[in-house]
């Protein structure tokens, strides 16, 4: 605990410094000030899922998931934007919980990245797809109750808010002025890529959905893994 403290309390001093140098000394740190922003954005929920009480069953349970979620996009590497990562970080929040569907959607795109390759994307990717998991837990008994048009049209949107909050990587770690008609062009230059991505994560829904669903529910009661997370 001591240690997660004196983690945070280090992370918010580099924080004021980067900011400090960015905007007050003329420096260009952007990329380095975005990096630290989704550390900030992202400690507290790692942090919030380290003090659950965890048994072996439901580490493991979250691990394979988190490992079927990278190694899934593997085999779809050819095809830009298609592969059923998103799907299964939906799939597995709905069922386990958004802190869950946080941890297994960072995962998944530090450890793909082992085999696509890593740079300065894999924090943003781990926002990204955490953050996608986090909402499709905290609207599972909202919009996804006994009713798939809402899911299907999650995952869709989906799609688009991953390609954007790429773009925005793109935009701090290579545009020196960002305006608001810079922002428009990266919206519209990544637009078939976001579509193919929310396409991809409704089909994936549409077919699968029901059924990896009723087989994480059935694991969920039978063994009582992640009731409360």
């Amino acid at each position: 605990m001591e240690r997660s403290k004196l983690l945070l309390i280090s992370t918010i001093l580099l924080f004021f410094v980067l900011f400090y140098l960015t905007f007050f000394q003329g420096e260009e740190h952007y990329m380095l000030l975005s990096f630290l922003m989704l550390i900030v954005a992202m400690f507290p929920i790692f942090i919030r899922f380290e003090k659950k009480k965890l048994d072996a069953r439901s580490i493991v349970l979250l691990a394979i998931l988190a490992a079927i979620a990278a190694v899934s996009r593997v085999p779809f590497a050819a095809l830009p934007s298609v592969q059923p990562t998103t799907f299964v970080v939906i799939m597995s929040a709905i069922v386990f919980g958004a802190e869950s569907g946080f941890i297994i959607g960072a995962i998944a795109a530090l450890v793909s990245n082992l085999f696509l390759g890593q740079g300065p994307w894999t924090p943003w990717q781990m926002f990204a797809w955490g953050m996608i998991g986090l909402t499709a837990g905290l609207f599972k008994n909202w919009l996804f109750v006994n009713n798939k048009i809402p899911l299907l049209l999650f995952g869709f949107i989906s799609g688009f808010l991953f390609g954007w909050t790429m773009n925005l990587w793109y935009l701090v770690g290579f545009m020196g002025n960002i305006s608001f008609e810079i922002i428009l062009m990266s919206i519209a230059s990544s637009f078939y890529f976001d579509l193919a991505h929310g396409l991809s994560n409704v089909f994936f829904l549409y077919i699968f959905s029901t059924k990896w669903k009723k087989t994480f529910e059935r694991f969920k009661v039978k063994y009582g893994l992640m009731s409360e997370i």
